[in-house]
């Protein structure tokens, strides 16, 4: 299952067969845009060469801290109060909405810019430290890979970002090496 935050912080891609190719998707106004439209939020495109120098630090510190969630470690205060400042900058006003004929309450964004992007990444990132699903917080085992995904399994045993592909993948290559070891 894709969540808002995982799609953002895997931006950056590295093939995940291990050939060289790699590509950070941030600065590309077509990822911008498909992002943007899939999770339904709002922002220039392209984002300005300011916004995409702090895209992509917020990522990098995204990735830095769902890799040590991941481990087991807990949230640092210094931690929190980051995530509390990126989620500070997206303001959102409440909405009563009828939605299928259910009312529901909305938060809206304030203002359509990177910043509040950034703000409803972050928000979900902390949503899901909320629910208590920390440790589902995993980086697939593909080392070529190094996406980082959330373990929706039952057993919370998943290690690969998609089975078809990098679980696929290394179960070849688990069984090329073991053959040459018998040869």
């Amino acid at each position: 299952m894709d969540k808002l935050w995982t799609d953002f912080v895997n931006s950056d891609y590295h093939d995940w067969r291990g050939g060289d190719r790699s590509e950070d998707r941030l600065g590309k106004a077509s990822w911008q845009q498909d992002f943007l439209e899939r999770w339904h939020l709002n922002a220039s495109v392209p984002a300005s060469p300011e916004d995409e120098l702090s895209m992509r630090n917020f990522r990098n510190e995204l990735l830095a801290l769902g890799a040590r969630v991941s481990s087991g470690a807990s949230l640092t205060d210094i931690e929190k109060q980051w995530l509390n400042g990126v989620m500070e900058a997206g303001h959102v006003r409440r909405t009563l909405n009828t939605i299928d004929q259910e009312i529901k309450l909305q938060l809206v964004a304030v203002e359509a810019h990177w910043q509040q992007v950034m703000a409803e990444v972050a928000a979900d990132f902390a949503l899901t430290l909320v629910e208590g699903e920390g440790r589902r917080i995993r980086i697939c085992d593909n080392s070529d890979c190094r996406w980082m995904f959330y373990d929706d399994t039952r057993s919370r045993t998943q290690k690969y970002c998609d089975d078809k592909m990098c679980g696929n993948l290394m179960k070849v290559r688990r069984f090329r090496a073991k053959r040459k070891s018998q040869n």
